[in-house]
């Protein structure tokens, strides 16, 4: 195992052109409400070794806005904070996937 027990990156780009991409549905204030709300719980990296991140281009566009949680590499799309919460508590806290999230 890696150095987190989990990685959770979001795709953020924002692309010049105006074409659709991820940001353009409010991913970085989507990681950073979950960023935020992991500190909020205590589940941050410091008890559960999880890690939140930005990331570039994923190619998953057509699906955004998406997040990649590893090591299952697990991809989820999201609409708004009830669906970064359930994430959290069944798949950050509880191992779960989201089924009806995931891509």
């Amino acid at each position: 195992m890696g150095f987190y027990d989990k990685h959770v990156f979001f795709c953020t780009n924002q692309r010049e052109d105006g074409s659709d991409c991820c940001n353009n549905h409010g991913a970085q204030k989507a990681r950073d409400y979950m960023k935020n709300r992991m500190k909020e719980l205590d589940i941050d990296k410091h008890q559960n070794n999880i890690r939140i991140n930005s990331a570039g281009c994923m190619n998953r566009c057509d699906k955004g806005p998406v997040i990649v949680v590893y090591p299952e590499g697990t991809w989820y799309t999201y609409i708004d904070e009830s669906d970064l919460d359930e994430i959290i508590e069944e798949h950050l806290k509880n191992g779960r996937v989201v089924e009806r999230l995931k891509i």
